[in-house]
């Protein structure tokens, strides 16, 4: 597995991170497939610099062919496109770290843990990438989102963290009051918050888009049991379950 970290890559009147990380997937498609983009929620303060929440996005890439990797080359493709989606007053960071022949480091995914508690600053995590021979580099502004990229990294390799927003080759055009069974036959577990029992049928009311969590290795949707008319986004509908947005 190939991780990308991206963070502090938009402006609030410009295209988000998210949407940057699919563009970013597929750029390189032909060469390293797209398992997962998951955003991951760092520290939420008024004293953390950030665009909206706070978000962070790390890209699996899984290599399409067998054999050597060239990581230099996926960096610099990366980098190029990022270089190109720049706009004045973000503060963009990229890091690229491979697992195809060493795990990610304790303290990485240390770090990335640290990043959605406490108070960070840059020089700490550009001493701890180059500690451990990982790319982390800031591509404008003031390079805060090299912060958010190196923790994105740390927190995707817990195999436990993370909303997800592409799953395998997907599309993301799940919305509104869908079918259980249109989310099972993604490979999605339903599962309920309160009980915690697996739900495997019924309608549940997604919202905007399908946004399940990474859990344990496993995409989980949770869900709390709905009303005959629950209220979401402004409109009414009406659903067996809700999703909740956990972080």
């Amino acid at each position: 597995m190939i991780y990308v970290g991206i963070d502090d890559t938009d402006t609030l009147d410009s295209p988000g991170t998210n949407q940057l990380a699919k563009v970013l997937a597929q750029d390189v498609a032909a060469d390293f497939r797209c398992q997962y983009i998951l955003r991951h929620q760092l520290l939420f303060d008024p004293r953390v610099h950030y665009t909206s929440k706070n978000g962070s996005a790390s890209i699996w890439f899984i290599p399409t062919q067998v054999g050597s990797v060239n990581i230099e080359s996926l960096v610099q493709r990366l980098r190029r496109r990022m270089l190109d989606w720049y706009v004045p007053g973000s503060d963009p960071g990229l890091c690229v770290c491979s697992t195809i022949s060493t795990p990610v480091p304790d303290e990485i995914i240390e770090w990335g843990r640290r990043c959605k508690r406490d108070l960070v600053n840059q020089q700490l995590a550009r001493n701890l990438a180059a500690k451990h021979h990982i790319f982390l580099e800031g591509l404008g502004g003031t390079e805060g989102g090299i912060i958010g990229a190196l923790a994105a990294v740390g927190l995707a390799a817990t195999n436990n963290d993370g909303r997800v927003v592409r799953h395998a080759d997907w599309p993301d055009d799940l919305t509104g009051c869908i079918p259980v069974t249109t989310v099972l036959d993604r490979g999605i577990i339903v599962r309920c918050s309160l009980s915690n029992r697996t739900v495997i049928e019924g309608t549940v009311e997604v919202g905007k888009h399908l946004r399940p969590n990474f859990r344990e290795g496993q995409v989980v949707l949770f869900v709390r049991p709905g009303n005959s008319t629950d209220e979401m986004n402004g409109a009414e509908r009406t659903a067996d379950w809700i999703s909740e947005k956990l972080t």
